[in-house]
């Protein structure tokens, strides 16, 4: 994915944008620059989180599930005013955490909420987690995207979060010919806020549960780069 051309956002000539979201986190990890470019163009962003979160803290005794939700939902509202977005657009499906279906009935019905989200807000570039990340949401997330873009008149590109991590190496099936790669360079400052209000999973804010998540020094630096990675699917 590297090896993708340097691309200006008015060369990616979106109007409407939306972000898809496996939890909280994902869209200010892999999109915050890009959204931050948008609405600093007047380009209206909706963020679509699908999952609750509870997931990265499932023994906490002092954040139970319900607590650990409304936090995290703070904390990604939070995110988006950081890059300008409004806790109106900003939509929460609070499916299980670590459980987002991708197929089945279960999953057709997410599909029919996103694609009424995507159809109200007219949003015409859609982002979702790549499929090739090495997490069950985060493919999950995808399939749904590509469900819900077959109803629709949108672009949609992949973003890679845990696919970061992957070795260049290793073995993908997914193409990575197409896309583009965006410089954030002035939208960095902006983006690592949003990044930086995930305070549930940059710090030890939760320190009672021994198998809690948290992103550490090194995964962070994987996002401090001036640029971020856009796949083209259906390519």
């Amino acid at each position: 994915m590297e090896h993708l051309p340097f691309l200006s956002f008015e060369e990616i000539g979106a109007r409407s944008i939306a972000i898809i979201a496996p939890h909280p986190d994902d869209e200010s990890l892999g999109c915050g620059g890009l959204i931050r470019a948008a609405r600093d163009r007047g380009v209206p962003v909706c963020i679509i989180i699908l999952s609750d979160g509870t997931g990265s803290h499932p023994g906490s005794p002092s954040y139970p599930p319900e607590r650990l939700k409304t936090l995290r939902e703070t904390e990604a509202r939070l995110a988006a005013s950081a890059l300008g977005v409004p806790s109106d657009n900003v939509h929460f499906l609070r499916l299980p955490d670590r459980f987002v279906p991708g197929d089945g009935p279960a999953a057709e019905a997410v599909v029919e909420i996103l694609v009424k989200i995507l159809r109200l807000t007219e949003s015409d570039f859609i982002a979702v987690t790549w499929d090739e990340d090495p997490h069950c949401d985060h493919k999950a997330a995808a399939a749904l995207a590509r469900a819900a873009c077959a109803a629709l008149p949108a672009r949609l590109f992949a973003y890679p979060i845990w696919g970061r991590t992957l070795s260049p190496d290793a073995p993908v099936t997914a193409v990575t010919r197409k896309g583009f790669r965006l410089r954030i360079d002035n939208e960095l400052p902006a983006k690592r806020a949003a990044i930086s209000a995930h305070l549930s999973q940059t710090t030890d804010l939760i320190a009672d549960d021994p198998n809690g998540f948290r992103l550490t020094p090194d995964l962070l630096a994987l996002f401090e780069v001036p640029y971020e990675i856009y796949v083209e699917q259906g390519a």
